[in-house]
């Protein structure tokens, strides 16, 4: 009688948490929310995430705070989110750097499928390839023809390892058949600081930020990486009409959760998030920047991550790309 009496409290306490953990998860939220964004501050992922904590804050009904914590190719700050409380109040801003990551660097503190549940996308946009002005290239060909003259290649600069910025160039230089050199830095911000200072020749950046600098004309612009001309810079080719066939490369960004967060936050999330990217205004202002909105259930995110997942692990084969 007393087994069946304990057995019997037991389960009731068990229904009692179970009950108590919904209704936390019904009123969320009720204290601000954490995004941590594993990259520098001023690159694309930092720009988008304060742009929707910003636009959040409103229909969550609490602060939405960025916490930057750049590091080993986004590695440091993932792996502070993966180990903070699935409760809906530590979220990542993430990005295809994390889908390479999972083939590129195996050995981490964490695996994005098993340690993170998906919440929504964001955006995506083409990069834009461009070299110092000094380097004597007006296409790609010539670009091309010069690296495969060098002795020793050309550098190009990235944001570190596995970032889209990185596999940008490890996918060139395998379709190029060229021997450029990875010069990884610790954000896609000194990265782009060592192109226009002209320590290093090239570098594949994100529209959305390098545009600029190149109609300026402290950066000289060779072609895009989409599948078609951006509608951002429609008088570059894409650098597969260029010459490269097959070639393209894109950066997109996304949110995840801690897993086991309860599937009543992320559909909230997803929702919202969803509202914020298909508004007209949103979609006005990304289109004059390159970038477009991505919108997918919550479901349809997780297939779209572990579909990248694998399109990664066959460009790292393929390009032999290793962390530098």
């Amino acid at each position: 009688m007393r087994v069946l009496q304990l057995a019997w409290r037991g389960a009731a306490l068990t229904v009692l948490v179970a009950l108590a953990g919904l209704a936390q998860a019904q009123n969320y939220p009720v204290k601000p929310v954490r995004v941590i964004v594993p990259f520098g501050a001023g690159g694309p992922a930092d720009v988008y995430a304060r742009f929707l904590a910003q636009q959040l804050q409103q229909p969550l009904g609490q602060n939405v705070i960025i916490e930057n914590r750049p590091g080993a190719g986004s590695i440091i700050g993932t792996d502070v989110a993966a180990k903070s409380p699935a409760d809906g109040y530590t979220l990542l801003l993430m990005s295809n750097t994390h889908t390479v990551n999972e083939s590129l660097i195996p050995k981490k503190p964490f695996t994005l499928m098993k340690d993170f549940a998906p919440v929504a996308p964001i955006n995506y946009s083409d990069l834009i390839l461009v070299v110092h002005p000094s380097l004597p290239v007006r296409s790609v060909g010539e670009l091309v023809k010069l690296a495969k003259a060098k002795d020793k290649g050309l550098n190009y600069a990235s944001s570190g390892n596995g970032t889209p910025y990185h596999m940008a160039g490890e996918y060139f230089k395998a379709l190029s058949k060229t021997d450029i050199v990875h010069v990884p830095h610790k954000g896609s911000g000194e990265a782009r600081t060592s192109v226009l200072s002209g320590q290093v020749e090239m570098m594949f950046d994100a529209v959305t930020t390098m545009t600029t600098h190149a109609r300026a004309g402290k950066v000289r612009a060779l072609a895009t990486t989409g599948q078609k001309r951006s509608r951002v810079t429609p008088e570059l080719p894409t650098v597969s009409e260029a010459g490269v066939k097959g070639y393209e490369a894109t950066i997109w960004l996304g949110v995840m959760a801690p897993a086991q967060t309860p599937r009543i936050i992320l559909d909230r999330l997803n929702g919202e998030i969803g509202k914020i990217t298909t508004r007209a205004d949103t979609a006005a202002n990304w289109e004059k920047q390159g970038a477009e909105a991505l919108v997918m259930s919550v479901a349809e995110f997780e297939k779209y991550l572990n579909q990248d997942i694998a399109k990664w692990a066959h460009v790292v084969k393929v390009s032999g790309a290793k962390p530098d």
